[in-house]
């Protein structure tokens, strides 16, 4: 059991930049180590009553993977029995179908399968999902942006074809890196050939968009190799590339080897990220803009051949999302829900055996989640927008809370001070440098109570 390490929030922007600029991935506000249980329980059908309910996202969460990848602190278990498979696919579908129910009338526009990695799953069981979501959602998925999270050696055209036929337009594979020394030193047991195959098979079954995940960071790691797999990724001509950096958590593989060698006074493998990752991160953006590709946030890159959204519109600023499996996550605007949370496989399986024991009608209401603040929901929705071009939109702002943003966070100054950030009469809008120092940013703009509570969150 460790406690998460205290976010830097409230402390001057310009002394948290004297830190390495990776602090924390906001990629979610507040993460779920803020969560806590409900008490007591909240009836999703008056959750969500007084929510506009005709744009939502869909999102089904497969906990499970091959293997457990060293950096992974995702809510997945690798190699599960069969039979818990199949119990757990039964048991998304009676969520789903009490949860719509709760919903009342309503409208999917966006749809996800990620994980843990969905094709874990065979051909049936894919078919199974689909054919869930296609009885009990309203949603029709061959009109609608649907992506699915796949790996390398789960990938094959059988499954692919069955994922492109039922609506599926973009497939996210995390390669990490074209090395097959690199990957061995995230504990991931990958060869470049599966990898290859893997591509070869996205593109053959004529799906989209295809994202591709690298890293960066890992130990061992050079300017010229992390180049290297950004040009192998760039002859597939991916229509989206992430670069993440590496961070080594508690109670991940990487985490696990850190606090072993620590213990012993010594390090028989590096776990820890090398200390060049900004220089990494700044090589690999000059490669993608050099060949075309836009920078959308910190870790993604879109190319000038990616396909233009199309599909009813949706707002991840505003728009509620729906989340069925262990693991998922909720969101209406002043409360977040979904199942606990854990990282260590014997935390991971026992909150998984007690999602299978629910009946149904428990999925009728939420017992574990967060109430946002007033000013955690302007936090939300400032960080949200301003970690991703084009920016932080001052008008929306205003019609969403009825004040300025600059005046509600007037930290947000700093930003401009520190030549972060540019605004206009209306926009915010990172600079090169401040997409670089997202990670610090998104951190200092948590307030002091979500600091607290993730500060305070025994991690199992």
């Amino acid at each position: 059991m460790n406690a998460i390490a205290q976010p830097a929030a409230l402390h001057r922007l310009a002394d948290l930049l004297r830190l390495p600029p990776y602090q924390a991935y906001s990629y979610s506000y507040p993460h779920k180590t803020a969560y806590r249980p409900l008490q007591p329980a909240q009836s999703l059908a008056q959750l969500w009553a007084d929510e506009p309910r005709d744009a939502l996202f869909l999102y089904l969460h497969i906990p499970f993977c091959s293997y457990r990848c060293g950096f992974c602190n995702l809510f997945a278990l690798a190699r599960p029995e069969p039979a818990k498979v199949a119990a757990y696919l039964q048991q998304m579908e009676r969520q789903l179908r009490a949860t719509a129910a709760a919903l009342g009338e309503h409208r999917f526009v966006r749809f996800a399968l990620g994980g843990g990695t969905p094709t874990y799953l065979d051909t049936e069981q894919l078919r199974r999902v689909f054919d869930l979501v296609e009885r009990h959602a309203a949603i029709d998925l061959q009109a609608v942006p649907a992506g699915i999270e796949v790996s390398p050696e789960t990938v094959d055209l059988e499954k692919l074809r069955l994922c492109r036929e039922r609506g599926i337009d973009r497939v996210s594979m995390g390669i990490q890196s074209f090395s097959d020394a690199e990957v061995r030193t995230l504990v991931r047991p990958q060869q470049r050939a599966v990898v290859e195959q893997a591509i070869a098979a996205i593109r053959e079954a004529g799906i989209a968009t295809m994202n591709l995940d690298l890293i960066y960071g890992i130990a061992g790691q050079t300017r010229e190799s992390f180049l290297a797999s950004i040009d192998s990724a760039l002859a597939h001509s991916p229509e989206e590339l992430y670069l993440y950096p590496l961070y080594v958590r508690p109670l991940t593989g990487l985490g696990r080897i850190e606090a072993k060698n620590g213990a012993r006074g010594g390090f028989a493998l590096q776990a820890e990220p090398v200390d060049d990752r900004l220089a990494l991160y700044e090589a690999g953006r000059e490669r993608l803009l050099a060949a075309g590709y836009s920078q959308v946030s910190m870790r993604m890159f879109r190319a000038p051949h990616a396909p233009e959204q199309s599909g009813p519109v949706y707002c991840c600023q505003s728009d509620g999302m729906v989340g069925i499996g262990c693991g998922a996550r909720s969101y209406t605007s002043a409360l977040h829900y979904s199942s606990e949370y854990g990282v260590a496989r014997r935390s991971v399986a026992e909150i998984l055996d007690h999602y299978l024991a629910r009946d149904e009608a428990s999925f009728t209401s939420a017992d574990y989640g967060i109430r946002l603040s007033a000013d955690d929901r302007r936090r939300r929705h400032a960080i949200q927008s301003l970690l991703i071009r084009p920016g932080l939109d001052r008008a929306d702002y205003r019609r969403h809370f009825g004040a300025d943003c600059l005046d509600d966070l007037p930290q947000l100054r700093e930003l401009f001070e520190l030549g972060l950030a540019v605004a206009d009469d209306n926009l915010i809008e990172l600079t090169q440098a401040g997409l670089a120092r997202a990670d610090t940013i998104g951190p200092w703009l948590t307030s002091a109570q979500i600091a607290e509570r993730m500060h305070d969150y025994r991690l199992g």
